[in-house]
């Protein structure tokens, strides 16, 4: 056999190759993932700042936290940046007419940015609703607790 002959016989090949049927592979399951939801209250005016409770919701499982965060701009003349507070925080949570979820008690310092504060995360049967209370105090001003009720859909 010739050269072009094998190289003929070797593409008529190919040819048959590419053209039988493959097998079709099954599609893998598309994986399920539980969305998380992220739920905060109205905000509380604490220490002169703004506090929030809040609450993510992923399935059944909820983590409670609550955030601190500046209640607006700045007076006129202000200095800038602020001094550092030092913040006593007390976060908890329970399902509504149940179980305790938990507290936190501790301390913070806050100057500008966002600080949050993490507490418990829990499984809660679905179709509950969970209560969060957050408060702050600058050891000069009382507390004043941010809450959120949130429920548990799944």
């Amino acid at each position: 056999m010739n050269r072009i002959a094998r190289i003929a016989a070797g593409a008529a090949g190919a040819v048959a190759l590419l053209a039988a049927p493959v097998p079709a592979f099954a599609a893998a399951p598309a994986a399920t993932t539980a969305t998380t939801v992220t739920t905060c209250g109205s905000y509380s005016l604490q220490a002169g700042l703004a506090t929030y409770a809040c609450a993510d919701v992923t399935g059944d499982s909820v983590t409670v936290f609550g955030k601190i965060g500046l209640a607006g701009p700045p007076s006129p003349g202000t200095p800038w940046p602020p001094a550092p507070k030092e913040l006593v925080t007390h976060l908890s949570a329970n399902v509504a007419g149940g179980a305790s979820l938990g507290t936190v008690n501790g301390r913070t310092v806050f100057q500008v940015s966002t600080v949050r504060v993490d507490g418990a995360t829990a499984t809660v049967p679905c179709g509950s609703t969970v209560h969060v209370s957050f408060d702050v105090e600058g050891f000069w001003s009382g507390q004043v607790p941010a809450t959120v009720d949130v429920p548990v859909a799944c």
